[in-house]
């Protein structure tokens, strides 16, 4: 029934996009200089994003039907991309860190650099939610195109609130670092590296959730 398949395809937004919420928050903590645009388009991305590789992966499957060419390394792409940003920030805030008492601690400013390799890196699974679309939909419907379409862009909307919610989060517990962006620098770093570490295990198998 139509509105099962809508169901499946909310949650299935709800379940990609759990990566993009704690990216979301580390970013809305880490950020010192977020305005109310900038945390709009934080989530605005990753919305983007968790929309666009579906919709890639949909079309690709309907050409080829049988897509398993980035199987087995999507997960290490996505585990490399966090590990490059996580440990960069690490590396910045330790060496803040390490500055004297009398020196200033510069917070960590806004980068759209850095939120669409984020981008990038959390929604790669979603081309694969893709690939699976039109098998979920024929059958269901009788255009379906249009219904992959419209089911990529629930899986956007979705994931834009939950990250636009995972931004606010992040910027009010960021406030309780007051000027020491260093340790919110660090904690933001591992916590980048720890989710991509979980995408990695995912995507080999040790773990599965």
């Amino acid at each position: 029934m139509l509105w099962t398949l809508i169901l499946s395809v909310f949650l299935s937004g709800v379940s990609l996009s759990m990566d993009a919420f704690a990216v979301s928050v580390c970013d809305g903590m880490v950020y010192r200089n977020v305005t109310k645009r900038k945390a709009v388009l934080i989530p605005l991305t990753f919305g983007i994003f968790q929309a666009v590789m579906p919709i890639i992966g949909f079309y690709i499957s309907m050409a080829f039907r049988q897509i398993e060419v980035f199987d087995s390394i999507d997960h290490w792409i996505a585990f490399a991309l966090l590990l490059i940003i996580g440990g960069k920030m690490i590396f910045d805030g330790a060496k803040d860190l390490r500055k004297k008492e009398d020196e200033e601690l510069k917070p960590k400013n806004f980068s759209m650099a850095s939120v669409l390799v984020q981008g990038v890196a959390t929604s790669i699974d979603a081309l694969f939610v893709g690939f699976g679309l039109s098998v979920m939909l024929e059958g269901v419907v009788q255009n379906i195109q249009l219904w992959a379409w419209i089911s990529v862009a629930i899986i956007g909307v979705t994931t834009f609130v939950i990250s636009l919610i995972g931004v606010l989060i992040g910027v009010n517990v960021g406030k309780l670092f007051k000027k020491r962006a260093s340790v919110a620098t660090i904690v933001g770093g591992v916590v980048l590296i720890l989710l991509g570490v979980k995408i990695l295990l995912n995507g080999l198998g040790i773990i599965n959730f």
